[in-house]
């Protein structure tokens, strides 16, 4: 898989009605996880909202969406985040170094739960990113 370059969006509980509405407006394929289903449910509350959600659709856009982790604040209006992913280990490690130099790392570059090493920074412009490699499919 290429590497990709993708806006990924916070929202405020409704990431699920969110992700469903831009489903119908583009098309595609949408996959959705819950902060449930990977344990990170700080709550009953919390358990059916979304940590992750993609939609991939036929004309080739990706849009990535979730919930607020719990205890973070929504903010709207900085609640877009570019999404860099794929399983080309040393391209996105390099473009992570690079990102997070001079910026400010808020989830250092490491094995996730879900299996992938991830990781969040703001760069030295204030831009918010995150960096996700996959395993190469076998």
């Amino acid at each position: 898989m290429a590497s990709l370059l993708n806006p990924y969006i916070s929202f405020d509980g409704n990431a699920r009605q969110a992700m469903e509405f831009y489903k119908s407006v583009f098309g595609g394929t949408l996959a959705m996880n819950t902060f449930g289903e990977f344990g990170a449910a700080h709550s009953p509350d919390d358990a059916d909202k979304i940590m992750h959600g993609m939609l991939e659709t036929d004309s080739g856009f990706a849009l990535m969406g979730a919930d607020n982790p719990p205890g973070t604040e929504h903010k709207p209006g900085n609640n877009m985040t570019v999404s860099l992913s794929g399983d080309d280990d040393a391209e996105l490690r390099g473009y992570w170094e690079k990102l997070s130099s001079g910026g400010t790392v808020s989830v250092p570059l490491e094995k996730q739960m879900w299996g992938d090493v991830f990781g969040m920074c703001e760069d030295q412009f204030g831009v918010a990113w995150m960096v996700n490699i996959s395993e190469p499919q076998s």
